[in-house]
């Protein structure tokens, strides 16, 4: 592995205190700047009771033990087995598999280590079918943290099972993965499933407090916006002797197209998705991309891509991500509306601004008056506070539609970067387009598939 080079954790982790500021609802810890109108001054974008806004206590509510399974037991997946532990009082972890006996060891040993939590030998799996064996298990909840690629396979069977799910984003890599999800979706809401998706934004209190002075108009008609992801290289991992093609590309999964998506899904879907949660989750129109790979050492994926998003009325939206070293870093979202702006950025300084027309402040967001009012402020730990207290009060929700939506942008805009050409939703949703290789099977692949797409080309 590359020393020195950031892993997505910690980058993840270090972006989420952008914002993590605020409460929901009226609290002292707002503040309101240069004689900000009424709330009954503005029009609504749309009623109270329209839109979804989750509670979030410090905790999950009190009730039923819970049984959670984990598939995926890398950093992700541990991750996000400790916020699921974090965010409540009698839930706990009785299966896990991977495809990997490594990583499947050392969830197990941490777990025992930092929680007490003993597994027993047989609900510890590996192996591509491990995830049917932790879903088949017993298990009342699901954590998915596998390479992209896997996650709409994984859900759809959890589904079928009848175990809520919490889904890592992004959810899916491709258009028929796209679809899967979207099925899963509907009958998971049908079931009156819980499913949660890790864009931990929707549970960063400052991000929903902007959500809803947005919807109550404070800046009226969105108009438009900008979304940035920039960032130096993630980390890689150079082959080592006695893997197989296979294992080298699951090992080293977020630089391989057809495992991430490429990080414009894989990453900076976080940013697009704050977009489209703001604006209502209305499909795009078209995307028209470019991109490049300058610096990336593994895989077959861009490391830059700019992509212009229409949507109806005339509203475009600029999304730009980067992952190369020694560049400058921007991890933000800039919306315009007819009556003012709102901004999250930049990176740790903890600011969520809405400006009117001419740059005064309306509102803003106070970090330190949250650390106050609130012990746990962790967006990765909330999500899953508020995923449990849904179980718990049978409160269903369903977050896959809405990842979906905001996956396939990110979808769009890659393969409008890859090929340089405009492409539309209904292209995309349409499209045959599937990154599955062959066969899932640890061994020889056939390499000269994954090669860096030429724009213009058709290859």
């Amino acid at each position: 592995m590359k020393k020195n080079a950031m892993t997505r954790r910690e980058f993840l982790s270090y972006s989420a205190m952008a914002g993590v500021v605020g409460a929901i609802g009226v609290s002292p810890i707002l503040s309101a700047c240069a004689g900000g109108k009424k709330k009954n001054a503005y029009e609504p974008l749309r009623a109270e009771g329209e839109y979804y806004v989750p509670d979030l206590p410090d905790k999950a509510v009190a009730g039923r033990e819970l049984k959670a399974g984990v598939i995926g037991c890398g950093g992700r997946g541990s991750g996000a087995a400790e916020n699921f532990l974090a965010a409540a009082d009698g839930v706990t972890i009785t299966a896990i598999g991977d495809v990997f006996p490594d990583r499947v060891q050392s969830l197990k040993q941490m777990l025992h280590d930092k929680y007490q939590v003993d597994l027993a030998d047989e609900n510890c799996f590996t192996g591509f079918d491990a995830y049917k064996n932790v879903i088949d298990s017993g298990v009342d909840v699901v954590i998915i943290a596998t390479p992209p690629f896997f996650r709409p396979e994984h859900f759809k069977y959890a589904t079928e099972k009848g175990v809520h799910s919490f889904l890592e984003k992004p959810i899916c890599v491709d258009a028929e993965g796209y679809r899967t999800v979207m099925a899963a979706a509907k009958q998971a809401k049908a079931k009156g499933l819980c499913v949660l998706t890790g864009t931990q934004r929707h549970h960063q209190r400052a991000y929903v407090e902007s959500f809803k002075r947005i919807q109550q108009g404070m800046i009226g008609e969105i108009t438009g916006g900008n979304v940035y992801w920039n960032q130096p290289m993630l980390w890689y991992r150079s082959r080592e002797k006695g893997w197989s093609d296979m294992e080298w590309m699951l090992r080293d999964w977020v630089n391989w197209k057809w495992l991430s998506g490429d990080h414009i899904v894989e990453q900076h879907v976080h940013n697009i998705d704050v977009f489209n949660w703001f604006f209502g989750y209305k499909q795009p129109i078209s995307a028209t991309a470019f991109g490049s790979r300058q610096r990336r050492v593994t895989g077959d994926q861009y490391d830059n891509f700019s992509v212009d998003f229409e949507y109806e009325n005339g509203v475009h939206v600029h999304s730009m991500s980067r992952q190369i070293d020694g560049c400058d870093t921007n991890i933000s979202e800039f919306i315009h509306g007819t009556k003012g702006t709102w901004e999250s950025g930049p990176m740790v300084s903890g600011a969520c601004v809405i400006k009117d027309l001419d740059g005064n402040v309306l509102w803003s967001y106070d970090l330190e008056a949250e650390k106050t009012e609130h012990q746990q402020n962790d967006p990765y730990t909330l999500e899953h506070v508020n995923w449990i207290s849904s179980i718990r009060n049978n409160t269903p929700f369903v977050q896959a539609e809405e990842t979906a939506l905001s996956n396939m942008c990110g979808i769009m805009g890659r393969e409008s970067a890859y090929t340089g050409k405009t492409i539309t939703w209904e292209q995309m949703t349409a499209s045959p387009l599937s990154y599955a290789p062959a066969k899932l099977e640890l061994g020889p692949m056939d390499m000269s598939a994954y090669t860096v797409p030429v724009p213009g080309t058709g290859k």
